[in-house]
């Protein structure tokens, strides 16, 4: 039976914190020989999420130092120094092999405990560039949801958590009682760790300037092989110029923003109707199945035909 601690402490963020205490803490019963899952806290602690509960748990961090897994869940305010107590004791439990785990802002203790120097890591994207500067020895990678660096793990913002979380479970149970636990928290299928965090695709609503109609042209025609000459072409622009403005108004490159668009819309359909994957993938713009099961794959994780039976199972579940 694998240990598993999971830290909290003055701040701990609430959902985080629960997602780990759903995954690990309660046995299911779907496979033999569950985790033995612990909650801990520093000396003094008594504040979950500025407030909101109080922490109750009669287990120290001596505790922490000893599980074959520690878990670390994301905290209100990054810019506040961790409890030294905790820093010591991840200090105590990496030296002496413990897997190491963060969920979200949790990767700032991991990094302010030194363990994430000269590794891969990553957190919620609105904190990447600030856990960057200040632990310049970390190799921030800020579009990924999880990454599994040896024996440290570190996840997304929310619910990125949860796919680690599963992850975790997969690592130590196999995909089918993974998958099972998924169905069991009604959750999504598990996520790949190098799936792109959620960035918003920019629309016409969000724009507000010379390319919204440009967006909408181009949103109608999709299942058309638009170019970016094509776009550039729509505004009298230079394919150069079209790049280097649509970049600096929306954040995203034009091929981006219609690759983007294409999957959005692929998705749509997936859930929306009956169609094969093959008229979806002429009526995205995609040409063939193959490219768009791909394509799919890469930016969400799963192929389409999984894609649709996840959403419709758990929307009938629902």
């Amino acid at each position: 039976m694998t240990s598993v601690a999971l830290a909290v402490y003055d701040g701990a963020m609430l959902f985080e914190a629960a997602a780990a205490c759903e995954v690990f803490g309660v046995d299911r019963e779907i496979t033999d020989g569950w985790y033995e899952f612990t909650v801990c806290a520093p000396p003094g602690a008594d504040r979950l999420n500025s407030g909101w509960l109080r922490i109750d748990t009669p287990h120290g961090l001596d505790v922490l130092t000893e599980a074959d897994t520690v878990i670390v869940p994301a905290c209100t305010d990054v810019d506040a120094e961790p409890p030294a107590e905790l820093l010591s004791a991840v200090r105590a439990a990496h030296d002496r092999g413990a897997r190491l785990v963060s969920l979200c802002t949790g990767a700032f203790v991991l990094a302010a405990a030194g363990v994430l120097d000269g590794r891969r890591a990553t957190t919620h994207w609105a904190h990447t560039d600030d856990l960057a500067t200040r632990y310049p020895r970390v190799e921030v990678d800020p579009d990924i949801l999880y990454v599994e660096d040896g024996n440290v793990l570190t996840s997304a913002g929310k619910a990125a958590g949860m796919d680690l979380c599963l992850h975790l479970v997969t690592a130590d149970h196999g995909a089918a009682v993974a998958a099972e636990l998924g169905r069991r928290l009604l959750v999504p299928a598990r996520r790949a760790g190098g799936q792109a965090q959620y960035v918003a695709a920019p629309t016409v609503a969000d724009t507000g300037h010379a390319f919204a109609d440009l967006l909408d042209w181009a949103s109608a025609r999709l299942h058309e092989p638009l170019t970016v000459p094509d776009l550039a072409r729509r505004v009298n622009m230079s394919t150069r110029n079209l790049t280097r403005r649509f970049t600096a108004t929306t954040g995203t490159t034009p091929l981006r923003w219609l690759h983007t668009q294409r999957i959005h819309r692929a998705q749509e359909l997936l859930e929306t109707t009956d169609d094969s994957v093959e008229l979806i993938a002429s009526r995205t713009g995609m040409g063939t199945a193959a490219t768009l099961r791909r394509h799919f794959h890469n930016a969400l994780g799963v192929p389409p035909d999984v894609y649709r039976r996840t959403f419709r199972s758990h929307r009938a579940a629902a």
